[in-house]
Formats: structure tokens, sequence, C-alpha cells
């Protein structure tokens, strides 16, 4: 009995989830309430507050059912003796983009975090998150070019820091404006052809090297 008590707490716990992820993508956070909420999932206040003590932890639980595009780069960079990284930085690029595309969870929580909710107090800790996974992002792909150079797969005075800050501001360039206006351009489509322009840049582009050494 105990266990099912706890099965079905389980599941009114994603009931909530669920309806509070619909809600806060239709209404934004700040519009929304725990009555929107408890609405939405055809249950009672009280049954919200059972489970969530406010709207903060509501978002904190929504966005902890996706890992954000940049929390993943570590993962699948692990294999350090990776023999070809300039082509698994190539897969590993197009891939979080196409997830965020298909992945209709993913793409409504990106939205909620990145469109929808306001700076302030409640929603701190995500945009925390956020900030962290950025600057995080950075120095592991700046390491992972380093790796690529090391490998001969880039020039050698690539300026890798300035490299890796382009790319962080092309993908959330790209996912920020596909979110705000996704009919206006087919980023499932373009997401190989934008990633190789990058990759094409890294290899070419003049203002992406290294002061000379005097």
């Amino acid at each position: 009995m105990a266990r099912k008590t706890k099965e079905e707490a389980l599941e009114t716990r994603n009931q909530l989830l669920d309806a509070a992820e619909k809600v806060f993508y239709e209404k934004g956070f700040a519009a929304s309430s725990l009555m929107d909420v408890a609405t939405a999932a055809n249950l009672s206040r009280g049954a919200v507050y059972w489970h969530f003590k406010n709207k903060s932890e509501l978002l904190d639980a929504i966005a902890d059912r996706i890992r954000l595009p940049f929390e993943t780069l570590s993962d699948a960079f692990s294999d350090r003796e990776e023999p070809n990284p300039l082509g698994k930085l190539r897969d590993f690029s197009i891939h979080i983009i196409k997830e965020s595309v298909r992945n209709p969870r993913r793409r409504r929580v990106l939205s909620i975090l990145i469109h929808r909710c306001e700076l302030s107090e409640e929603t701190r800790h995500q945009e925390s998150r956020r900030q962290t996974a950025c600057l995080e992002y950075v120095t592991h792909f700046d390491d992972c070019l380093q790796r690529a150079v090391k490998y001969g797969q880039l020039p050698a005075n690539l300026d890798t820091r300035q490299a890796a800050i382009a790319k962080w501001a092309l993908i959330t360039g790209l996912l920020s404006n596909w979110l705000f206006l996704p009919g206006s351009f087919d980023l499932e489509a373009l997401a190989d052809s934008m990633i190789d322009s990058y990759f094409c840049m890294l290899q070419h582009s003049p203002t992406l090297r290294l002061p000379a050494s005097s």
C-alpha cells in the first residue's frame, strides 16, 4: 500500500510539472500563479503546496527535467585522447541544435528560461545556473579547440578563447532567435551549414589569430 501511495505521489508531482511547464510557456512565469498550475493539472492548490513551496521550486523542478545544451559538453569530451576532436566538436554542436528543435520538452523549457522569465528573486537560481553553464561551456570548448590544434586539425596560432566565445554566441543566438520566432527560419535544416561555416571561419579568418610574437 505504501509503495502505491509513493507511486501516486510521484505521478501527481509529474502531473503538476507538466501543467506548470504548459502554463509558464503560455502565460510567462511572472504572470502565472500556483492556482493556474493547479487548474491546468485538474488538482487543488493544496496539492501544489504538498509538493512545492512556491513557483521558484516549480521552475527549478521543470528545469531539472532537462539538461541545458551547454551542460553536456564535458560529458561528450571526457576522453582527452580522442583522436578526432574537431570532428567530435562538429557532431556535438549540430546535435545540441537539432535536439533542441526535435525535443518538445527541451524546446518549451528553454523558451521559458530564455524568453518567459524576468530576472527576480524567484528566478535567480535558474539565472545563476545558466550563467555557470555558459562560463563552463566557453572554458571546455576552449580546451577542446586546443586539443584540435594539438592534433593539427586547426591552425597553430588560432585564438582558441576568442573562437570559443564566438561559438557560444553562435549557439545562443541561433537558439534564442529561433525560439523567439520559430517560423522565421528552419533551424534544424540550417544546423549543419551554420556549424560548418563556423569551423571554416576558424580555419581561414585572420581575425581569429593570436598576435605574432615579437
